[in-house]
């Protein structure tokens, strides 16, 4: 039986949207969109090259599909406009971007609802 500190995080794989369900407050919390910008971390790992960017995606890869052991997210955006930017995580970012529907955008699009006792 599941208790109120479970929490799972549902991740869409064709749009990147995540909502987290349960946690301390039970509550069901879905974040805004964000820009590609601003929207995910470097990767963190040893044995990626120090002079290319990735970004942290979903599912402990990067957006261009790099996995590898020990990898998280920093503490530090990604930035796809750097030189430095890796060109497939940039491209896959854009993608993922253009499927985020128009409509659910808005700040008041993705909010957190309370689980009511």
């Amino acid at each position: 039986m599941p208790t109120v500190w479970d929490e799972e995080i549902w991740s869409c794989s064709w749009c990147h949207a995540a909502t987290h369900v349960g946690g301390e407050w039970f509550e069901v919390a879905r974040p805004p969109y964000l820009p590609v910008e601003m929207r995910w971390e470097r990767v963190v790992a040893d044995g990626l090259p120090l002079d290319v960017s990735h970004a942290f995606g979903i599912f402990d890869r990067t957006l261009c599909g790099v996995r590898q052991a020990g990898m998280s997210p920093s503490d530090y955006g990604w930035l796809p406009q750097r030189g430095n930017a890796c060109g497939a995580c940039r491209e896959a970012a854009g993608v993922i971007d253009d499927r985020w529907p128009q409509a659910m955008r808005g700040e008041e699009a993705r909010v957190s609802v309370a689980r009511r006792l």
